[in-house]
């Protein structure tokens, strides 16, 4: 019988030449990193509700008791609106980017700062 070696697994890469979808690899690969911290924080958030609802359930918690929660209705809907809620905060910077573009003769939050300044 063989173990599977995490640490082994998380540096294998699929096969081929890596794509590459922005201009700056570099760029890419920070987007990458903080993409993927960004999930194991959704991760570590989502068994820490699971962990807080057991608790005001039973009073108690058990590692069975976490991998076995099953959330209601109304409470995976509540943890879809955190999910969304937290991609908006981390995507914001993208989509004040976005909304940027649309009103290119709105003045920055910089450029009243320098008017400011000059006052």
């Amino acid at each position: 019988m063989s173990t599977l070696d995490p640490l082994l697994l998380a540096g294998t890469k699929a096969k081929g030449k890596r794509p590459w979808f922005l201009d700056n690899p570099d760029v890419e690969r920070v987007m990458n990193i903080t993409l993927a911290l960004a999930q194991e924080v959704a991760v570590m958030r989502e068994r820490m509700d699971t962990i807080e609802r057991l608790i005001e359930r039973d009073g108690t918690v058990s590692r069975d008791a976490i991998e076995a929660f099953e959330p209601t209705k109304a409470e995976a809907a509540e943890r879809g609106l955190w999910t969304q809620e937290y991609l908006a905060r981390i995507f914001r910077i993208l989509q004040q980017d976005r909304e940027a573009l649309e009103s290119p003769d709105e003045e920055s939050s910089e450029d009243v700062a320098e008017e400011f300044a000059k006052t």
